[in-house]
């Protein structure tokens, strides 16, 4: 924490003459490759062909980062329209993550509809993967000193160079990192998730050779992966927008504001009452089938 309290990062890893390669770049990509090995080893599991995983990854990828972006977009308009350009320099930063989150629901419904797959066993895959990738990416707004928290004086507190401060707080110098407090918080919903996913292996005595319910059909996979798959799904949307509802209290980055929360306090929650909702939604047509 230390170094962290004492270190001015540089948002430029290395330089060839008029190339520069960007740390946000590089680990954003390194988050991605960390996904889709998580899913192709949690894939195994289920005897499902990896290049299925990988054409899932490879449309994911595209438009979760389309997804981001353009959410991004959305949320600092005025901005981009008087600075068209820059809607395409996501080296610089700006992929909002509840975009990608909206998009990488979409792909995967579409993607297993045309596949004709199980669709919560494909999110369920990917999920855990796209926690560690987030862990990872946090990092890069480190280093392009971005995204931080409000003054601190905590030793932990890191140090923003004068012209990535606010207005408002040009006269301090060390702030919270909540770049940290999410990669740490996204690091233990991974182990969550992983945890999750031995349980369900254990607990269905799961075979590859002889089942695979990551195919629609036939309905004991489907029904099988109602349950469980939908249930490790929701965990995750759940934990990370109570990570994220929480930390948007310390961060100070323009967004708007509706009813005193930040806009992605709203989105985190409407995300948590969805998810909550669709976890009820089977007990509560179980009750109804048994009042009848």
């Amino acid at each position: 924490m230390s170094f962290l309290h004492a270190f001015h990062p540089n948002p430029i890893l290395i330089s060839f003459g008029p190339i520069n390669i960007y740390w946000y770049g590089l680990l954003v990509v390194f988050g991605i490759l960390a996904a889709i090995f998580t899913a192709l080893k949690l894939a195994g599991y289920y005897n499902i062909k990896k290049e299925v995983i990988i054409d899932l990854a490879f449309y994911l990828v595209i438009f979760g980062i389309i997804g981001a972006r353009l959410y991004d977009v959305l949320l600092e308009l005025p901005y981009y329209l008087n600075h068209p350009l820059d809607i395409f320099k996501i080296w610089q930063g700006g992929l909002a993550i509840h975009g990608a989150i909206i998009a990488g629901i979409i792909t995967i419904w579409l993607f297993a509809k045309k596949r004709e797959l199980n669709p919560w066993l494909a999110a369920s895959i990917i999920v855990p993967g796209m926690a560690l990738a987030q862990a990872i990416g946090r990092w890069g707004n480190y280093f392009n000193q971005e995204l931080f928290g409000k003054p601190t004086g905590l030793p932990w507190g890191i140090p923003i160079d004068l012209m990535n401060r606010p207005i408002e707080y040009i006269s301090y110098e060390f702030f919270h990192p909540t770049f940290l407090y999410e990669s740490i918080g996204n690091f233990v919903i991974f182990f969550i998730l992983i945890a999750i996913h031995n349980r369900i292996i254990k607990k269905k005595n799961i075979n590859p050779a002889e089942q695979n319910m990551f195919y629609v059909s036939p309905a004991a996979h489907r029904a099988a992966g109602q349950a469980c798959f939908m249930f490790h799904v929701l965990s995750y949307t759940i934990l990370y927008s109570i990570l994220r509802f929480s930390t948007e209290f310390i961060r100070i980055d323009k967004t708007p504001v509706i009813f005193n929360l930040r806009f992605p306090q709203i989105a985190s929650l409407v995300i948590i009452f969805l998810s909550v909702a669709l976890l009820l939604l089977p007990k509560i047509k179980s009750r109804v089938n048994i009042q009848k």
